[in-house]
């Protein structure tokens, strides 16, 4: 018989909080969902182990305009990463591999990868398309290339942090013939074909978002390491434990009426419903997000059970790229990357709301989660249609702080 575990509720002003400056959260997803920005969406935040504000708001169908239900399963698209970056955490703690280990020791098709370099940039990849799919790229001018060999081997360490240039909009994917997965691919049957690259930087060089491959490449050699399916590794080691029962890669039938009507995020780009991506595609609740999140503010234990040692924790979500991150349009200054999470360094310079060492990240559907570990706090934002309101949210969390 299975246990359902919970997050206990408490009052605001039980773990430091104002009530009244709380109410704002609402007042704010009304007006976003009154002026037509959102469709709906569902806010949690908790502070001290306990659940404070847990509300949805808006509807799950425009056409039916059913409410918006506490329980409404959302789209994670790369809110996924984060869960990725656990359970890589996990192989790194035990010792079964390491942040610098070679992707070509698992994965001996990486060996041998080189780097696109477009003439006359000194070396400089050209990473000018914003666009994550295949089509847009196309249609794009190749420039004059050349391709050298890597300075270096590439890294677990590299696609963790993003900085493995491996297919980030440069002149390597333009030229990679790369194809999504197809209807029947798995991990297995992938990602070799990754391996034929090219690079569109050189190793460690810079940041550049892999928005759907880099992190698969992990997926996959946590499944050669493990020797389990990477589904059923997060499953047993992070969903279960952390009574995640309402988030999957595959949503069950009985559970379709629970997600917001909307475009799927997962898109053309997965197509097989045995792809289990370490990028994007995962579908959950703010309840259980809320516990994920939870149990990293907890330095990595929840319900009794410890999914990662505090020095883990701590290593995921410390800056690990230097001033990379903070020198692109999608980091910004005061920013920080660890291992799949962005960070906040500088709030007086993010200005994005969240205090000194405050870690998450978010997914181009919207949603958007996080952790202040200072502040013993976790912020889950569900939504589906990408606005600034989390960061006002942000603000008015940090704003009801008083203890």
């Amino acid at each position: 018989m299975t246990t359902t575990r919970e997050l206990p509720y408490g009052s605001p002003e039980e773990v430091g909080m104002s009530a009244e400056r709380l109410k704002k959260i609402d007042d704010l997803v009304r007006e976003y969902v009154e002026d037509g920005r959102i469709q709906g969406a569902v806010v949690g935040v908790a502070r001290r182990n306990k659940v404070v504000h847990m509300e949805a708001h808006g509807v799950l169908d425009e056409t039916t305009r059913s409410p918006m239900r506490k329980d409404a399963m959302f789209h994670m698209a790369s809110s996924t990463k984060p869960v990725l970056g656990v359970a890589a955490m996990m192989l790194i703690e035990e010792g079964l591999i390491n942040p610098e280990d070679p992707v070509e020791k698992y994965i001996p098709e990486f060996k041998g990868i080189q780097v696109a370099v477009a003439k006359g940039s000194a070396d400089k990849d050209i990473v000018k398309s914003k666009s994550k799919s295949k089509e847009d790229l196309k249609k794009q001018k190749i420039p004059d290339y050349q391709l050298v060999d890597v300075n270096r081997p590439l890294t677990i360490h590299d696609l963790l942090t993003h900085t493995a240039g491996l297919h980030t909009g440069g002149t390597g994917t333009m030229v990679s013939k790369l194809d999504r997965p197809g209807s029947s691919d798995t991990l297995a049957s992938w990602i070799p074909r990754v391996a034929a690259g090219p690079l569109d930087f050189q190793p460690g060089t810079r940041w550049a978002y892999s928005g759907t491959v880099g992190l698969d490449v992990v997926a996959r050699i946590i499944e050669i390491v493990s020797g389990t399916p990477f589904n059923e590794f997060v499953q047993t080691r992070i969903f279960d434990p952390l009574d995640m029962k309402d988030t999957h890669w595959n949503v069950p039938e009985d559970k379709l009426g629970r997600m917001p009507v909307m475009r799927n995020d997962k898109g053309p780009w997965i197509k097989s419903a045995d792809y289990f991506s370490g990028s994007i595609g995962l579908v959950s609740t703010a309840r259980d997000y809320m516990h994920f999140e939870q149990m990293l503010v907890n330095n990595g234990t929840l319900f009794g059970h410890r999914l990662l040692k505090p020095e883990s924790v701590a290593m995921m979500s410390t800056n690990q790229v230097g001033n990379l991150f903070n020198e692109t349009a999608k980091g910004g200054s005061g920013r920080g990357f660890g291992y799949t999470v962005g960070i906040t360094v500088d709030p007086e310079q993010t200005k994005d709301g969240r205090t000194a060492g405050a870690f998450g990240w978010m997914g181009a559907a919207g949603t958007v989660s996080w952790t202040a570990p200072k502040e013993e706090l976790t912020v889950v934002y569900m939504v589906q249609g990408p606005t600034e309101l989390p960061w006002i949210i942000a603000e008015a969390v940090r704003d009801a702080i008083v203890d």
